[in-house]
């Protein structure tokens, strides 16, 4: 038996839909705008390489299908964004994968919420920094259930939105993606190689915008089970 310093935390995981089993969480990737309007509205135009951060995996508040998740308001911002994606689990590791075998290596999909700082990102990029403190803080990467691909076939193509409070924020398709997730899953495999339990979120539309503590959001891509979150 290995001895420790201290007990290692607990593995992270996400629902399974359907199922008792759970989603044992390794890395999470992130794309950057990887949808055109939402690329516009921050400022850029263009289909540009797709680029990568990411966010620890202790990050993940997994939220089980009916519940509501619950994010406390993070500390140093006074502009916390949602930001609605696509979440694509990855099944079977693997380098240099090509787009025509990529959906091998895809196990299921889910509803995320990339909860941004966007007062210390943008504060990040003027210098030139990194911006990890506006991307990778704790519980900035609310999840919903993971669905197997075979029960969600057509989670690529399929309508994405967030509410706030009832209204309106977000809306498209997730077929508008820049780089869809084959060519997304080549990108990433060409820099890291990916794990069993790596969850990339593929990117957000346009309308990101603020919430405060009180807000609740309701992240929707139709045929998935629907992400509540209520921030405190």
């Amino acid at each position: 038996m290995t001895d420790f310093v201290f007990a290692p935390p607990a593995t992270v995981s996400v629902p399974v839909h359907g199922s008792a089993q759970r989603f044992a969480v390794n890395r999470v990737y992130c794309v950057g705008r990887n949808y055109e309007d939402h690329a516009k509205e921050m400022g850029f135009t263009g289909r540009e390489p797709p680029f990568f951060f990411l966010k620890p995996a202790n990050a993940i508040i997994a939220v089980d299908a009916g519940s509501v998740g619950k994010m406390a308001y993070p500390s140093l911002t006074k502009n916390l964004h949602h930001e609605i994606e696509l979440v694509v689990a990855i099944g079977k590791g693997g380098k240099n994968i090509s787009a025509t075998n990529a959906h091998e290596h895809v196990w299921g999909y889910a509803v995320g919420l990339d909860m941004t700082r966007r007062d210390l990102q943008g504060e990040m990029k003027k210098q030139g920094r990194p911006w990890c403190i506006g991307k990778g803080f704790d519980e900035s990467a609310p999840i919903g259930p993971i669905v197997p691909k075979a029960q969600a076939a057509g989670a690529e193509q399929a309508a994405i939105s967030v509410t706030v409070n009832g209204q309106p924020r977000q809306s498209s398709n997730v077929a508008k993606l820049i780089w869809n997730v084959a060519e997304t899953i080549e990108h990433l495999s060409a820099a890291w190689e990916l794990q069993a339990g790596d969850l990339i979120f593929t990117g957000t539309p346009e309308g990101v915008a603020a919430v405060v503590a009180g807000d609740e959001m309701l992240g929707r891509v139709d045929g998935l089970p629907d992400l509540r979150v209520l921030v405190v």
